[in-house]
């Protein structure tokens, strides 16, 4: 069977879109959705995205991981369904959907994205390392020696190890770049590898950076491998609300495959 697709990337994060509306893929095929992710074999992605219809909402996200597995939030790959649904004429410039985490709330212009994140009222701090979920699980550390650091070898350690165990977690090493700007380097859990961006792990880092005295300001900027990114928030008791996750979301091409 044939298979239109569309490929999107957010800061070097890249995804492979599919218009399953009409309910045409097969959902449960793990290994042709591994296939597709696959950088030699296939199309190559750090994941794949169905946009669907919901009875409700302008859309329905579901994602998974470049293994093949359906997982949770991706927040890159929800900016990119959002400019996605755009191109589709499913939207204009707002977008309400629903995703594994609950309801997303989303502006476009200019080929900026701008997603509402979850609420995040847990933020566990231990001596060396802050985490929390901001709709998936991270861990996030500092690390000065950044550039030189061997993220996938580092990162694999601390994702399979405890407390984290087979569930694993997002690992994301951390750099105080000036006062409000972070560099950060992710290892992410599915693709078993540092990805270019991760928009979840940016945003746990802006949250884990303010509620560790890092930042001052509830704008926070975020110095990806792939490019720049923004988290804003209100906070209040230590609670984190009204979290946005904002950078561009790219259209790169259309295929079958």
């Amino acid at each position: 069977m044939q298979q239109t697709f569309y490929k999107y990337q957010g800061t070097g994060n890249d995804f492979v879109m599919i218009d399953n509306r009409q309910q045409n893929f097969d959902k449960n095929d793990t290994k042709q959705v591994a296939f597709m992710c696959d950088r030699r074999f296939g199309i190559g992605a750090d994941g794949l995205i169905l946009l669907e219809n919901h009875p409700e909402y302008d859309f329905k996200m579901v994602y998974y991981n470049a293994d093949g597995n359906e997982s949770s939030m991706c927040g890159n790959g929800g900016r990119c369904l959002v400019a996605f649904a755009q191109q589709l004429g499913v939207i204009s410039d707002k977008a309400v959907f629903e995703a594994v985490d609950g309801l997303h709330h989303a502006t476009i212009k200019d080929g900026i994205v701008k997603l509402q994140m979850v609420d995040v009222d847990t933020i566990e701090t231990y001596e060396n390392y802050v985490f929390l979920n901001t709709g998936s699980p991270h861990h996030v550390q500092f690390e000065d020696q950044i550039q030189a650091f061997d993220i996938k070898k580092e990162g694999a350690k601390i994702r399979y190890g405890a407390p984290y165990n087979e569930a694993g977690a997002n690992v994301n090493f951390v750099k105080k770049i000036s006062e409000n700007t972070f560099r950060v380097r992710t290892y992410e859990r599915g693709v078993e590898d540092e990805t270019l961006s991760c928009g979840t792990g940016a945003t746990a880092v802006a949250i884990a950076m303010h509620a560790m005295g890092e930042v001052n300001t509830n704008h926070v900027k975020l110095s990806v491998e792939g490019g720049e990114l923004e988290v804003c928030f209100d906070t209040q008791n230590g609670e984190y609300k009204n979290v946005w996750l904002i950078g561009p979301a790219t259209f790169v091409f259309k295929g079958s495959i």
